[in-house]
């Protein structure tokens, strides 16, 4: 169980953060830039919510979404290193890149057929989906990159589920925008 009773600890004023089993790594780490863009795309889900009240449904989708964004800051800060923990670390599953995916089906069924690329805009929920789609985008970039590295590990479930998770975004951004009737469109070369 989680618990914090002081929020500054000052251990981090040497430019360093902890990972879960206690290892110090600088703030500017791939592994601390990935998990910590995860961190940033939860933010701007609870920023979308605000806007998705009326879809008790998708809202639900978001705040599973938003609970599995926290189990996968937990997986990529607890990286493999082969070394036997006290502890089973928390780690995304394919259930929940499954899950994922039938959200997504479960919403793009009832969508237009997409005829064009689409702007990100139309409703405020959708404009705010479209921000987290880019920022999981970036996670899922810099989780690829870390997972390229030596020496580090990065599940194969979680880099699924980052892939998925952009891909919903998209989905659920044109989904409150009148099940796509109302996308903004893009028009090649409009303003020539």
């Amino acid at each position: 169980m989680v618990k914090l009773n002081k929020i500054y600890t000052r251990t981090g004023d040497d430019g360093t953060t902890g990972l879960v089993a206690g290892e110090r790594r600088p703030k500017y780490d791939l592994r601390i830039e990935a998990y910590g863009t995860v961190d940033e795309a939860n933010a701007v889900i609870g920023i979308a919510r605000l806007h998705t009240t009326e879809f008790p449904d998708l809202d639900a989708m978001l705040m599973r979404v938003q609970n599995d964004c926290f189990d996968l800051g937990a997986d990529l800060a607890t990286p493999d290193t082969g070394k036997k923990l006290d502890y089973e670390p928390l780690r995304i599953v394919d259930a929940q890149v499954e899950r994922i995916e039938n959200d997504i089906d479960l919403l793009n069924a009832d969508l237009e057929p997409l005829r064009s690329f689409i702007l990100p805009a139309g409703t405020p929920a959708s404009a705010h989906l479209h921000l987290a789609r880019t920022v999981a985008r970036r996670a899922e970039r810099l989780m690829v990159a870390l997972a390229a590295q030596d020496n580090e590990a990065v599940n194969p479930a979680a880099i699924r589920f980052a892939n998925r998770l952009s891909d919903f975004f998209f989905v659920a951004a044109r989904w409150v925008n009148d099940h796509g009737r109302t996308d903004v469109l893009w028009v090649p070369g409009k303003n020539r």
